[in-house]
């Protein structure tokens, strides 16, 4: 048997960003770390007791060794609900937001009028570490006032306000606003689901680029689908949809330990397979040539390559460039020094986007026999 809730007393508040505190918190003598998110229950200070949800601690898993606020105790409270819209429904802390479709929003005649993203490049990542280099190099391609808007799904973590990157990509000014779909809360605007989210993006974030991604604490489980990250396919069929110009970031690795992720990720592949219904632009960084070699071998006895449009970009200079700036890239542990291709990839796809709203497409379409 394991602690899966616990009651203690707040002891200190450690950190604080937009949506959440980091707070220790004694526990039977014990001092323990947890994340409290006001947007559910309410700022917490010194001295108030709290309940926790100690599940993933005591599993071990990826969480960064914190337990989670469910409920402040001896306390009620009054406010003001925002909207009527409920998310994260029929569960204890189900919480009205105001939905950008909702009635009372201020956003609701433009989205009941809207018709089509026009084009507009919707990249879609698969991990949540993608986004930050996708949005630089979109930037950095088609210039500082490109306006990219992030739209986090509700596969992964739920409250946007856990991820560190969209804080850094706030302060950096990668992202102009963020939007979360479904189940997700906490973003500039909220949506009811990701094909009004890409309407929300466009329509009333006026998007240039948009870049889709599940949160951070994404879940895999070694099988063909069985995988959070499946939103990618998800997204590029509502880009598809609605008139975007859907692009795939393929995931990329030559050092993860997991044969299935080794040169181009399993994952990349059923997206790409079984989940995206009609064609996608497909960036892939140039890259040496036994990489290469590995990624291409992965599509043989596929369609791929015909049912999809591969391109190759060279993203050196712009992974050069952005290694230089503030924010510092990291997936599953490991670094950009360790991780190159895999943020080589993640940039690809930002710089044809970029290219893809100057006009200046310059990269070369890969096809069957094709030395790229």
């Amino acid at each position: 048997m394991v602690r899966a809730r616990a009651i203690g007393i707040v002891e200190e508040i450690e950190g604080e960003r937009p949506g959440v505190q980091e707070i220790s918190v004694r526990v039977d003598g014990e001092l323990r770390h947890a994340i409290n998110y006001p947007f559910f229950t309410g700022s917490v200070h010194p001295g108030d007791g709290v309940l926790l949800n100690t599940w993933a601690v005591s599993l071990g898993l990826g969480t960064g060794g914190y337990d989670f606020v469910m409920a402040r105790t001896g306390c009620s409270e009054d406010a003001e609900p925002p909207g009527h819209i409920m998310k994260l429904r029929y569960t204890p802390v189900q919480t009205p937001v105001l939905a950008a479709e909702a009635p009372e929003s201020p956003h609701h005649e433009a989205l009941a009028g809207f018709q089509s993203l026009e084009g507009t490049p919707v990249v879609c990542a698969e991990l949540h570490s993608q986004v930050a280099p996708v949005a630089a190099a979109a930037k950095l391609e088609a210039g500082s006032s490109t306006r990219v808007v992030y739209v986090m799904t509700d596969g992964a973590a739920l409250p946007i306000g856990l991820s560190r990157t969209v804080e850094q990509m706030r302060r950096e000014g990668l992202i102009e606003a963020t939007v979360t779909a479904g189940q997700a809360v906490g973003g500039d605007y909220e949506a009811v689901n990701l094909y009004s989210a890409l309407a929300v993006a466009k329509a009333v974030a006026q998007a240039d680029v948009i870049v889709v991604s599940q949160g951070p604490g994404g879940v895999g489980t070694a099988t063909r689908l069985g995988f959070t990250g499946i939103d990618q396919g998800i997204a590029l069929n509502a880009a598809t949809s609605l008139g975007g110009t859907p692009i795939a970031v393929v995931r990329l690795s030559f050092t993860d330990p997991r044969p299935r992720h080794h040169g181009i990720s399993h994952h990349t592949l059923t997206v790409l397979e079984r989940v995206a219904l009609s064609s996608v632009m497909v960036p892939v960084p140039r890259l040496r040539a036994t990489q290469n070699w590995k990624w291409r071998s992965a599509l043989a006895n596929t369609d791929l390559l015909e049912r999809h449009q591969f391109v190759t970009v060279d993203a050196e200079l712009g992974i050069e460039t952005l290694a230089k700036g503030n924010i510092a890239f990291s997936t599953m542990g490991r670094t950009l020094r360790e991780e190159r291709p895999f943020f080589l990839s993640a940039v690809a796809a930002g710089l044809l986007a970029g290219q893809w709203i100057s006009g200046q497409v310059t990269s070369a379409r890969i096809t069957e026999g094709s030395d790229e």
